[in-house]
């Protein structure tokens, strides 16, 4: 089939529609997914499989066609809707589905669309585990039979209201102080889940860009880049607001604008999500990925918790999650996942609910809970293009050489330690970039060692 192979990502299928992602080419992909689904679970098993999409404007068309081809393979399917990626993997897990595909391309501009792969529980399906497999399956025309023996199409609606309902059953919503909010989408899926929770929350909410339009008329859905976030951080300023949160296009992505219109750094973020937990689960494994963030590590050991070190992606995160019975997992681009009886995997809803009652017993303004965890300086990532991998691999092994006498740990790109300074260099697992990022026990520091290091790289 003439399909483009860049379109299979680490994590999921991702590409500009239709020059690389088209119809034909989702009905393929959907054949060659039951392929996948049944070596998992067994080819004897009569397949439940549910979809949904995001409101990208060529959804509608390619969700059919995935439909389509998983029908023609003999598999039941239910269409569950518009939905948010976490509402997506909550719908999965919670209704007991063998797989399921989301038609989406997550913070991508609007010319792109993708889909997400899930085995049961909202399992990732991955580099690591089929993605590449079913590739080969399509590029090399290897799809199983049309099967005689057609599947159905059924309904299931109302996945954010159930998500929200089952997420905070065990939380007393009352404790939650009558906070001012202000919430911006990006004119995509954060508002489905986001309107759901809030029709039970006691706070103002202030909305920003809450029509779906999969034009992103706004700005692109992508809050990890501080332009994203800019009217945001100015609209909680002007409205006297507690909180700011920024979403992204598939809502798996969640930043938070303290009351001055700061954005609370994800490491601090991540600690005290973590910390939450650990006060419920003592001495539990907590994970977050490698890339600087050292606050973290420092907030789950005062606390007790069990550190799990990671490589970056949400995949990877989750599975080594569930290989090592994590309870709670947060990544430094904004994906925090939970572990549930049904699954585990990220739970915006319940972070949201759970920082807010958090912030009531705190009973003080964001800045300040956040201030005295503020100790390191970060360069933010800093992004090389690169012609190859040979490249990205010759960069790293310069960079390498410049730090012998560091503490080195390859789990990912390279992370090398230092007591003042550390720092990890990663290719991308989704473009031909490689990543830096330095963070330090000061300003200095991390300036004079981020240019020491663009020297080479950018030589």
């Amino acid at each position: 089939m003439d399909i483009q192979q860049e379109i299979f990502k680490a994590y999921d299928i991702r590409g500009i529609y239709p020059t690389q992602l088209n119809e034909e080419g989702a009905y393929a992909i959907a054949r060659a997914f039951v392929s996948l689904v049944k070596k998992r679970i067994g080819a004897e098993k009569k397949l439940k499989i549910a979809v949904g999409s995001d409101m990208r404007l060529s959804s509608p068309s390619l969700k059919e066609r995935v439909i389509a081809g998983l029908i023609d393979s003999g598999v039941d399917v239910d269409d569950i809707g518009l939905v948010s990626s976490p509402s997506f993997y909550f719908a999965v897990g919670f209704y007991d589905y063998d797989a399921g595909m989301q038609i989406s391309a997550s913070h991508n501009p609007k010319e792109y669309n993708g889909i997400k792969l899930v085995f049961e529980k909202g399992f990732p399906v991955s580099k690591e585990n089929g993605i590449y497999e079913l590739r080969d399956m399509v590029v090399n025309d290897q799809l199983p039979e049309i099967v005689l023996e057609k599947g159905t199409l059924g309904k299931r609606e109302n996945i954010a209201e159930a998500c929200v309902l089952e997420q905070t059953k065990n939380m007393d919503l009352s404790k939650i102080k009558k906070f001012k909010i202000v919430i911006d989408p990006a004119n995509a899926m954060g508002i489905l889940d986001m309107q759901a929770l809030f029709a039970k929350l006691p706070c103002e909410l202030v909305k920003m860009n809450f029509e779906l339009d999969g034009n992103f008329p706004a700005h692109p859905a992508d809050p990890m880049l501080a332009e994203n976030i800019a009217s945001l951080k100015e609209r909680v300023i002007k409205e006297k607001a507690d909180l700011g949160i920024g979403i992204d296009g598939d809502a798996d992505r969640y930043f938070f604008v303290d009351e001055k219109g700061e954005p609370i750094k994800q490491g601090i973020m991540r600690g005290l999500m973590a910390q939450i937990e650990l006060k419920d689960h003592p001495g539990a494994t907590i994970a977050y990925d490698i890339r600087p963030g050292k606050i973290t590590l420092d907030m789950i050991l005062k606390f007790g918790g069990k550190p799990l070190l990671t490589p970056v992606g949400h995949s990877l995160i989750k599975k080594m999650m569930v290989e090592n019975n994590a309870i709670y997992g947060g990544e430094s681009s904004g994906h925090f996942a939970y572990k549930f009886d049904y699954g585990t995997f990220e739970a915006p809803i319940t972070e949201v609910v759970k920082f807010l009652i958090y912030l009531s017993e705190q009973n003080k303004p964001v800045s300040e809970i956040v201030k005295p965890y503020d100790i390191y300086f970060h360069s933010g990532e800093i992004n090389m293009h690169l012609q190859s991998n040979a490249e990205a691999l010759d960069k790293i092994e310069q960079i390498k050489a410049m730090f012998p006498d560091g503490k080195i740990n390859l789990m990912d790109g390279l992370s090398v330690e230092y007591p003042d300074f550390w720092f990890n260099l990663r290719p991308s697992n989704t473009e031909p970039l490689l990543r830096l990022a330095v963070e330090g026990v000061s300003k200095e520091i991390v300036e004079q060692k981020v240019a020491e290091m663009k020297k080479v790289l950018m030589g």
